[in-house]
């Protein structure tokens, strides 16, 4: 049976219709287990409403990253992004939290340091291991080559969202080495969409913000909406960025604010801490 589109409903984006190749990928048992992951690991503990799961942030990211790459399609056409590029920064999305372990970031950043300080674990790296593992255990290269993607290239494109860059050049410039192989450096802002190691602002950050607020019960005072609709792909220096107006800039305090705040009053509450630590 081949995979159709579905709907879904979700409190915070609200119906959101999702690829039927993403829907293959979230029907698998490697998917689905996100479902039993706390996204808040143990601050379920301290607020009760925190409750959330990895599985449906999951779905949130991969539906703003398209969200975000088809309207700059849309308005910037010389960018030349077509279908494959935009279905590869969905699967990205969707998959870069495959990795996370048990109580989310309590695994990789307290209990692996101290159960095997020898190993350099990252969610990241785990994410790209469990993406390989998720498309041979359901063979799955078929239905990504059915929905017009090339497989070897697409997949590492796909992983180096999720992984960040290997190396990373010193200028960035024209005359300084490439660390991506999935895309060329005309779309090096494609890489700015899931995880973006330039500045922070991605749609992954944009998601739990959302989605950590509506849960701890905390405002959330960034419109990643607005962003979404003033986003433009700038050539800056040598690169092309994802850039944004300058009169959008109130917009982005108050990203930067709202993520202090759930630092401050959720993300590093102390009662939490002494209920990971033990």
């Amino acid at each position: 049976m081949v995979p159709v589109a579905k709907i879904f409903n979700d409190p915070i984006h609200g119906h959101i219709e999702m690829h039927p190749l993403l829907v293959r990928i979230i029907d698998t048992p490697q998917f689905q287990r996100l479902r039993f992951i706390k996204q808040l690991g143990g601050l379920y503990f301290v607020f009760p409403g925190a409750s959330h799961n990895r599985f449906e942030h999951s779905i949130g990211v991969g539906y703003l990253a398209g969200q975000l790459v088809t309207g700059l399609k849309e308005r910037q056409p010389e960018l030349l992004i077509n279908e494959q590029d935009v279905l590869c920064v969905q699967i990205a999305g969707l998959c870069h939290d495959l990795g996370h372990g048990p109580f989310s970031h309590l695994f990789d950043r307290a209990f692996i340091p101290r159960a095997r300080p020898e190993k350099k674990w990252k969610h990241e790296i785990a994410s790209s291991m469990m993406f390989d593992h998720l498309i041979s255990c359901n063979d799955l290269k078929e239905d990504f080559v059915r929905h017009g993607l090339n497989f070897e290239d697409d997949l590492k494109f796909i992983k180096e969202q999720i992984e960040g860059p290997k190396t990373v050049a010193e200028d960035q410039g024209q005359g300084s080495k490439w660390p991506y192989e999935g895309r060329p450096r005309e779309k090096g802002f494609l890489y700015e969409i899931v995880a973006n190691k330039r500045n922070g602002i991605d749609v992954d950050k944009w998601d739990y913000f959302a989605r950590d607020c509506y849960h701890l019960g905390i405002r959330n005072n960034f419109d990643f909406v607005r962003f979404l609709k003033f986003a433009r792909v700038c050539a800056v220096g040598k690169r092309k960025h994802i850039c944004t107006r300058d009169k959008e800039v109130g917009d982005l305090y108050n990203m930067f604010h709202t993520r202090n705040t759930l630092h401050r009053r959720a993300y590093q509450h102390r009662v939490s801490n002494i209920i990971e630590s033990m």
